[in-house]
């Protein structure tokens, strides 16, 4: 099963773990395969750097170039297709054209207009939860 996880669910999985964390788990034991792309590790690094993320960063002991290089050594990289626009957001149209360049099953989002795509050309959009109970039946 191939994965692309939004980055709010990868910040989320770095900087408190719970449910989230369990998708880095199954990319490290191979359960799954977890695919990015150079502008989505941007965006990780961007959102992670924002002042209100400060304790949780220095609670991690590790620096926010850190945290994306671990994610980053999990995760393939591609280069996202073009999309028309699909997302209500703009800003998720890399998100879409990360998980069609890398012919993904999911993108697995905790962002409410993503997930109110559905689908589009064969890539579902799960929340976590659903992620995680479709890899428990794969």
């Amino acid at each position: 099963m191939r994965l692309v996880l939004d980055t709010n669910v990868v910040a989320s999985a770095l900087l408190w773990g719970g449910v989230p964390r369990l998708l880095l788990q199954a990319g490290r034991e191979k359960r799954v395969e977890l695919l990015s792309s150079a502008a989505l590790l941007a965006e990780l690094t961007n959102i992670l750097s924002r002042r209100k993320f400060d304790k949780k960063i220095a609670a991690s002991t590790l620096t926010v170039d850190q945290l994306v290089d671990r994610y980053a050594a999990l995760a393939a990289l591609v280069r996202p297709t073009p999309t028309p626009r699909i997302a209500p957001d703009p800003d998720d149209d890399v998100v879409i054209g990360t998980a069609l360049a890398a012919k993904a099953d999911l993108i697995v989002t905790g962002d409410k207009p993503l997930l109110s795509v559905g689908e589009y050309q064969g890539v579902r959009f799960v929340s976590v939860s659903q992620a995680l109970q479709i890899i428990g039946t794969a």
